[in-house]
Parts: structure tokens; sequence; C-alpha cells
């Protein structure tokens, strides 16, 4: 069958503290990034409790949230805007709104869109906003 179990450990030291972003980055986009590799699943992720121990958790519990939206008795559904690359920040906010009057709850921004010439950060911010 051609199927192997792998563990894979890093050192503490590769991740920034605090951070799920960076972890699950680290982690799970570059091992399963890799293309020589067609099919692979992650069974077990172990954190080290020092490791865990440096997040501060969320500021408040999704009741809060929940009030905030106006949402209740389900799992929100949202989406990460795409393509990451060549959209305008007008195009950008439409694409939002058409998300959100679709029936999303919410969109993000593609973790590597930050601020670049094509689309300034104030630019789709908005953008966005006139989308709300």
């Amino acid at each position: 069958d051609n199927q192997y179990i792998a563990y894979v450990a890093y050192p503490l030291d590769l991740f920034e503290e605090g951070s799920v972003t960076n972890l699950f980055t680290s982690i799970v986009g570059n091992v399963f990034g890799f293309k020589a590799l067609r099919a692979l699943r992650l069974e077990d992720l172990r954190v080290p409790l020092a490791y865990v121990k440096t997040f501060q958790g969320p500021p408040h519990g999704i009741e809060v949230e929940r009030d905030k939206l106006n949402k209740y008795g389900r799992g929100y559904l949202g989406c990460t805007i795409k393509p990451k690359l060549g959209l305008s920040a007008k195009n950008y906010g439409r694409a939002v709104y058409e998300c959100l009057r679709g029936g999303l709850d919410f969109t993000k921004d593609d973790e590597n869109v930050n601020s670049q010439p094509f689309m300034r950060w104030s630019d789709r911010f908005l953008f966005v906003a006139e989308a709300l």
C-alpha cells in the first residue's frame, strides 16, 4: 500500500511565542507544501505545555462574538478572498460585499496580503468599509 507513518519533531526555538499563525504555517504549510508528497494527512499534533502557556487566549469568549454578529445556534461561515495577487482594492471590496451578501458571516485577507503597491491596506480598508 506504500503507506507510512512519520514522526516529525521541531525545537521550540523555531516558533514565535503565542503565535498560532506561526505554528501552523510552519508545520502544516511547509510540510503539506512538499509537491513530492501526493497524499499526506496530519494524524496528531502534540504541543509542549511550555509552548501552550505562551498563548494568552482570546480577549473574550464566543458569546461576545455571537452577540456582536447576532448569530446564534450555528457555526460561522467565512472565506479567504482569492486571488491574493492582482486584485485591486476596489475589486477586493466588491468581493467582500458579494461574499457577505451571499450569506457568509466573515471574510479574511490571505495571510500574504499586507500592503503591497497594487493593493494598499488603507485603500482596501476603505473599500471593505464601504462594502459593509
